[in-house]
């Protein structure tokens, strides 16, 4: 598989061989789909909570009798029924939302997603990404540069200061190591921006 180079004008500049097990990957709709629902369950932390009738702090003593007052019977005020009572099924703290993903499923779901960005022409490879210093202005005229309009996900293979601080004021810009990488991020960028050390990476990590 070939993916193009483009310059600093955002045009084709040459071709880099890259792995077609990576790149030229057929479109696992249902895989990819699993793969980041998986990853967004085990990203949620079980830190709500509700009670139960047990927990609620009101009187256990019976409303009103149970006949003669032409009302339906009731038993105590914490009941689920009631405004204010406990849930029948609560929230716990400890509730676990975590989904099991093996390991090849997800190098496999990496791949198909970033082999459909190569089809869709939304994948990009510089040779580096450097910055002289950590200007905001300086990282938005070198994204403009390269014709990449609207959400971009750039990854590169070690973070430089100047591109982090420089990119870091930008809200449809995100800079990402290889290593940090998520199929969430991944699918959710309009653009997808790589350097020649990053594609390395990935063959090496997902090959």
């Amino acid at each position: 598989m070939d993916l193009k180079l483009i310059n600093d004008s955002g045009k084709p500049a040459a071709t880099l061989a890259a792995s077609d097990a990576l790149f030229a990957r057929d479109y696992n709709e249902a895989l990819v789909h699993q793969v980041v629902t998986a990853f967004q369950a085990n990203a949620r932390s079980g830190n709500r909570a509700q009670k139960s009738r047990g927990e609620i702090n009101k009187s256990h003593k019976k409303p009103w009798a149970q006949k003669g007052t032409w009302r339906a019977r009731a038993g105590q005020a914490n009941s689920p029924l009631w405004r204010g009572g406990g849930k029948i099924f609560p929230s716990s703290p400890d509730e676990n939302f975590s989904h099991k993903l093996n390991r090849k499923m997800y190098r496999a779901g990496i791949a198909s997603i970033l082999s459909q960005l190569v089809r869709e022409s939304r994948l990009s490879v510089i040779d580096a990404l450097l910055l002289d210093a950590p200007k905001t202005k300086l990282f938005a005229q070198k994204m403009k540069s390269y014709g990449l309009a609207g959400t971009v996900l750039v990854i590169t293979d070690k973070l430089d200061d100047n591109v982090y601080l420089g990119s870091r004021n930008l809200p449809d810009i995100l800079v990402l190591e290889t290593r940090e990488v998520d199929p969430v991020s991944l699918v959710r960028f309009e653009h997808v921006l790589l350097t020649k050390a990053a594609v390395a990476q990935f063959e090496e990590m997902l090959g």
